[in-house]
Parts: structure tokens; C-alpha cells; sequence
């Protein structure tokens, strides 16, 4: 009975003293009607949405609801199985509401730029930060810092002269991009991600993806191998991803930039693991081997094969992924930064290797964000800008030299920064910039650039 009033007390004087600190808070996080901090599931909510953190605050939110509907059946229901039951449900909904407000409460900590070590007096009294915080002019948000809504994507692409896209016309030799837009709903809201982007890849291309932070490269790359469908037409080799997936997934090869590979198993076994799960099942054993021991040959995997995968180098561990990747012979291969954590050197034999694949027919995309040092093995380069609305669009396709020309920039790393907002230390041209890139593609798609 004493542990039964326990909760309820706790319960009703958490949401009362918590409330009343986020209303102390709330002007510094740029809440707009404060009053939120008053009604339980809302004020968790706009809380999490306040620092970026929607996911978490629409979880807290429908725990903090839950959680105090379950204090009425603990003071009307007289001692029994239930009441236990609802006693039990209310501590596992105390304790999953901690972990979602402990990640909502770092992200005030970083806003703040504060340590993590006020998270202890957080444990202590959820409440207390938040008064002190809301309360001393000692504590304010660091502008650069604040998540309001300056990476969220837009809610409208700014309104621009003229399109890339219209520019360009769908083959059926190699890969073919036409995405119109790629939207998602957030809790009701539209909003764009990208924005049209269109051209046309030959086969044996390397290309380079560049983009700053925000400006849709992953999204792009989801799209194009069709993860995350947007609204387009993407064709490789005059097959449609989207309509005949499921045949065209095989001809498609994606590396993450994490090592997903188990360190026990040798070299050559989890090469050969990853051709029984990704090969089409009409391919032959004899045929299998084959195409393992080419891709062996190729990545310079075959000397060490029998060696285990955890004794492998960082160079090594790029290449066997990529060889899990390359056994199924796609035609269009994409790679999320090959050479993350590596050296100069190691990075520009991982790249000579992918300009081997290239090479061999295929089109292979990869996203790096240090481009220089292997731009020259390069064929094409697309650059992607966050517009004013905060949607990814087209800058430029081409080559490295029109590339250089058309920026008026000597590196990669230039061209990617005069794109980039001016809060990212970037020009801000992004704008601008589409709108060139627009008109110079209508010009060469006439034989004028």
C-alpha cells in the first residue's frame, strides 16, 4: 500500500515541478505558446521537437500520457492482481520515459554547451537543470548550436530560374536519373528533401559525389538504388529500379561506410558467404568461384585469403567489403566514404582499385570528403546544394576540369564550400549556383556549352 501512494505522489509531483520548469525554459528553447509546458504528452513533444529531437519527443510524449493515466486505477482500484499489474506497467513506463528524456536532456546539455556531468544532477531531480538553466542569465544557447529548424529540411524549395532537369533526356545505355522530388512526412508536414535532379552516367564512370552537410547525398543515393523510393524514374541500363526491383537489386552493389563483417571467419569464407546470399540462385556453383576468384584477383584479396578477417589492416578491411559487394558483377556500384580512417597512401590504392572497376563496364558512385587526393582518377563529379528552402538540388554534373571552370575553384574542397551556407563557413551561393549550373546544362544539352 505504502509503495502503491509512493508512485502516485512521485507521478503527480514530477508532472506538476517538471512542468514548472519547462515553462521556465521554454523562452530560452523558443517556444512560442509556453503554456505547452503545462499539458502532459504536448509539453514532451514540443520539448523534443525544440532541439531536434522529434522522435524521442513523441515516444516521451505517449509514455507521459500513459504514465499518469495509470495513477487514476492505482487510487480507485482497491489492492489486488491489477493494481499490481498497473504498478508494474507504471515502473516500466517510469523507466523507458528516463531514457528518452535523458537523450532529450544531452541534446539541451550541447545546445547549452554544457558537460555531459550535469546529466548526474539530472538523475537526481530531472527538474532542478532545467530551472537553473531557464532562470541564470549564466545559461544561454549557443547559436551555433541551436536545432530549431536550420537542418530540418523545407518545407518549399525556393523558387529558382529554370531546371536541370529539363535539360536532360533519359538513355537506355547506362544510368539514367530523373527524380523529381523526394518528400517525407514529418507529423504532418511536407517536406522536400530533394529537388529536380537529373542526368545520364555512362558506363566505365567513376563519380564523385560532393555535397556539404544537409544537401542530400545519402538521400540521392537511396533513392537512385532505390532503398528509399522518391518520385522519379531512375533506369540502369534501360531497366527501371523501381518498377522491376526485384531483378534489378542484383545488379546493384552498395558499401556502407561501417565494416559489416564478422571478424572470426576467414577472408575467402565471407566472400564466399556474401555470394550464396546476394547471387541470383541460377548461378552455378562453378560460376560462383569464378566470379570470387576474379574479385579476389582484382581487390589483391587472393594472396591472404585464408587468413582471418580481424588480423586484416584498415586498407584490407575496405577491400574485403568491397569484394563482398563486387562478387554479385553489379552494374552500378555505390560506395558511403571507402576510405574513411585510412592514409593517403591506403586511400589512393582503394581508389585505383575502384577505377579498375570502373573500368571493367561498370558505373561506380562514391561519396569521400577528401576528394583531392584522388580527384585525377575521376570521370565525373555531382554536386549537390542546399537551396535557401533548405532542399537538396543540382549544382553541377561533369567533368573534374568543368568542374574547376564552372566554380571558378583550383579543389573539390572549395567547390563544396562555395555552396555551403555562410553559418557553415561556406559562400552561400547555393542559389545562385543551381541556377547557373540550370542554364549552362540547357546550353551543352544544345551544343553551346
Amino acid at each position: 500500500m505504502a509503495y502503491k501512494w509512493f508512485i502516485i505522489v512521485t507521478a503527480i509531483f514530477d508532472c506538476l515541478i517538471f512542468s514548472v520548469a519547462l515553462y521556465t525554459i521554454s523562452a530560452k528553447l523558443g517556444w512560442e505558446k509556453r503554456w505547452k509546458a503545462f499539458v502532459p504528452g504536448l509539453r514532451m513533444y514540443t520539448l523534443g521537437k525544440s532541439v531536434n529531437l522529434n522522435r524521442e519527443g513523441l515516444y516521451c510524449a505517449i509514455m507521459d500520457v500513459i504514465y499518469l493515466v495509470a495513477v487514476a486505477p492505482n487510487i480507485l482500484l482497491r489492492e489486488g492482481r491489477a493494481t499490481e499489474l498497473i504498478s508494474l506497467i507504471h515502473l516500466v513506463l517510469f523507466v523507458f520515459l528516463i531514457i528518452y528524456k535523458v537523450r532529450i536532456f544531452l541534446q539541451i546539455l550541447e545546445l547549452f554547451g554544457q558537460k555531459k556531468t550535469w546529466v548526474i544532477v539530472w538523475l537526481i531531480a530531472n527538474w532542478l537543470p532545467l530551472f537553473i538553466f531557464g532562470l541564470s542569465d549564466k545559461y544561454q544557447p549557443q547559436e551555433a548550436r541551436i536545432a530549431d529548424e536550420a537542418w530540418e529540411a523545407g518545407e518549399a524549395p525556393a523558387e529558382l530560374t529554370g531546371s536541370a532537369a529539363d535539360a536532360v533526356s533519359e538513355v537506355n545505355d547506362g544510368l539514367s536519373v530523373n527524380i523529381k522530388e523526394r518528400t517525407v512526412s514529418d507529423f504532418g508536414k511536407k517536406r522536400y528533401l530533394l529537388k529536380d535532379i537529373a542526368l545520364n552516367i555512362p558506363k566505365n564512370s567513376l563519380v564523385l559525389l560532393l555535397g556539404g552537410s544537409g544537401a542530400g547525398k545519402t538521400t540521392m543515393i537511396n533513392a537512385v538504388i532505390g532503398y528509399e523510393k522518391a518520385d522519379a524514374k531512375v533506369l540502369l541500363n534501360g531497366a527501371d529500379v523501381y518498377k522491376d526491383y526485384d531483378s534489378v537489386k542484383y545488379k546493384i552493389g552498395f558499401v556502407p561506410q561501417q565494416n559489416l563483417i564478422r571478424g572470426k571467419d576467414t577472408v575467402i569464407r565471407t566472400v564466399d558467404d556474401a555470394a550464396l546470399m546476394r547471387l541470383p540462385k541460377d548461378v552455378t556453383k562453378a560460376e560462383k568461384n569464378e566470379q570470387i576468384k576474379e574479385v579476389m584477383d582484382l581487390l589483391g584479396l587472393s594472396a591472404g585469403q585464408t587468413g582471418l578477417v580481424s588480423k586484416k589492416s584498415g586498407g584490407q578491411l575496405r577491400r574485403i567489403c568491397i569484394a563482398m559487394e563486387l562478387v554479385t558483377d553489379p552494374e552500378l556500384f555505390v560506395l558511403d566514404e571507402p576510405d574513411s580512417g585510412l592514409d593517403g597512401v591506403i586511400s589512393r590504392e582503394i581508389f585505383t582499385k575502384l577505377r579498375q572497376v570502373a573500368d571493367e563496364g561498370r558505373i561506380v558512385i562514391v561519396i569521400t570528403h577528401t576528394p583531392d587526393r584522388v580527384i585525377d582518377l575521376f570521370d565525373k563529379v555531382i554536386v549537390l546544394a542546399r537551396d535557401s528552402g533548405k532542399v537538396g538540388r543540382l549544382a553541377f554534373y561533369g567533368s573534374p576540369d568543368e568542374a574547376r571552370e564552372f566554380f571558378g575553384k583550383d579543389s573539390m574542397e572549395q567547390i563544396v564550400m562555395s555552396v555551403n551556407g555562410k553559418s557553415e563557413g561556406g559562400e552561400g551561393r547555393a542559389d545562385e549556383l543551381i541556377e547557373k549550373y540550370a542554364a549552362y546544362a540547357a546550353a551543352r544539352e544544345g551544343g553551346l556549352a
